[in-house]
């Protein structure tokens, strides 16, 4: 964090101008996108728009691999150049805002709200940090489960799990051989869902210090354990990220993934196996969900902020959401376009229709997305106490009092 501090603080000085020398600059926009190479005709749908606004501009595109993209961004904020545009997963944002390095869209949105009444306020909320709103949703994923119909019938299952203690029946009879149960992702507290659907709360009410080292807990942690070591849930839930807990999944030997939409395309592009029939898609019981869409934010050492965000609001709504649904074959913030969508996907893609409507039902039930400056270190704080625990490296009540001391320093530090 104080790295991240210094560097932000030297972009700053760095990209300080005197009056004037904006003018002679070039005029040009640096817009960073989050692995999607091959978003090329419907990036180019944007540009085409801005021009239309600012035909005086440039607009350069940078895409970065995930693992690669922080490293990159902090590279060119302390060089004084960092992108104006960034398009970010997850509570990596958090860390930014908290630190400086983001414009307040709040003022933005508040003025043109024609463009704001077009998104979701609960999809919107998700960048919210201290009153303040940094970001605008890009596209929109949250986490569901999906169920291997084949296995199910198999086991003699008829009916969709109710329950956790349901799904938990369910995948011990699935689990045998080579087969298991279950299966979660587990970056960027995706797997929480099924510690809120338990009444699990990571923190207190004021945000102040770990509210989860309960008997509740220790008993919930203590079932995971144990169905992890008989196979029932499989161990890749808690070691893998995206490429192993999908491939498994695709491989026909998983009988349920929680995971957020966009698995599904990846899976099913990997397995002959998968349709409509064969795998279904349903909301966590409760309706829980751990949101993971993607958000264009600003770089505060933006020198063009209105022109960036001109060049936000086309990516975000309209023809230009319109031109990242169809070309990522996901859903966006924008609520008349995904009605658009949703007819798109009925027509061409049918079969990722029934996980895609899961996306905006129960918004109430979002968890996960707390707005910690320290998401990450928190994330490093729990989750490898959790691994241990579930994986049987270490007793679960040990490993919950040492993420419990672990969180709270965290909390504490300033």
């Amino acid at each position: 964090m104080k790295r991240l501090a210094a560097a932000l603080a030297a972009g700053a000085l760095a990209l300080g101008l005197l009056p004037g020398m904006a003018a002679a600059q070039e005029k040009k926009i640096t817009v960073m996108t989050w692995n999607i190479p091959y978003f090329e005709e419907g990036f180019q749908v944007w540009v085409d728009e801005f021009k239309k606004l600012h035909p005086d501009f440039t607009v350069e595109r940078i895409d970065m691999k995930g693992t690669e993209l922080p490293t990159f961004y902090q590279t060119q904020v302390v060089a004084g150049t960092p992108p104006d545009i960034v398009d970010v997963q997850g509570g990596l944002w958090l860390e930014y805002a908290s630190q400086g390095g983001l414009t307040d869209l709040t003022p933005f949105l508040e003025r043109d709200k024609d463009y704001t009444g077009r998104l979701y306020p609960e999809v919107l909320a998700n960048w919210e940090y201290e009153g303040k709103n940094y970001g605008v949703p890009l596209y929109v994923s949250k986490t569901l489960l999906f169920l291997n119909r084949k296995m199910m019938q198999e086991a003699g299952i008829t009916k969709d799990p109710e329950s956790f203690d349901e799904i938990m029946t369910a995948a011990e009879k699935m689990a045998g051989g080579e087969k298991t149960g279950l299966m979660t992702l587990n970056f960027d507290w995706l797997y929480w869902p099924l510690f809120a659907m338990n009444g699990v709360e990571f923190v207190n009410e004021a945000g102040t210090e770990a509210a989860f080292n309960t008997p509740e807990t220790v008993a919930l942690v203590q079932r995971l354990a144990e169905a992890t070591q008989k196979g029932v849930i499989d161990k890749i839930s808690w070691t893998g990220r995206w490429v192993e807990p999908n491939g498994a999944f695709a491989a026909g030997t998983v009988g349920m993934l929680h995971a957020h939409a966009p698995a599904y395309l990846w899976f099913q592009s990997k397995a002959d196996w998968v349709n409509p029939e064969t795998v279904g898609a349903i909301n966590l019981p409760g309706g829980w969900s751990t949101p993971n869409s993607h958000a264009l934010i600003m770089s505060k050492g933006t020198k063009w902020p209105e022109q960036s965000w001109d060049f936000m609001k086309i990516a975000t709504s309209g023809a230009g959401a319109k031109a990242m649904g169809t070309g990522t074959n996901n859903l966006t913030g924008d609520r008349a376009v995904n009605e658009e969508l949703m007819a798109y996907f009925a027509k061409e893609i049918p079969a990722v229709v029934p996980a895609l409507e899961t996306q905006f039902q129960n918004l109430d039930k979002l968890t996960g997305n707390w707005p910690f400056a320290k998401d990450a270190a928190l994330k490093e704080a729990f989750y490898p106490e959790l691994q241990a625990a579930v994986l049987g490296e270490k007793d679960v009540k040990e490993a919950l009092d040492s993420a419990e001391r672990k969180v709270n320093r965290v909390l504490s530090s300033r």
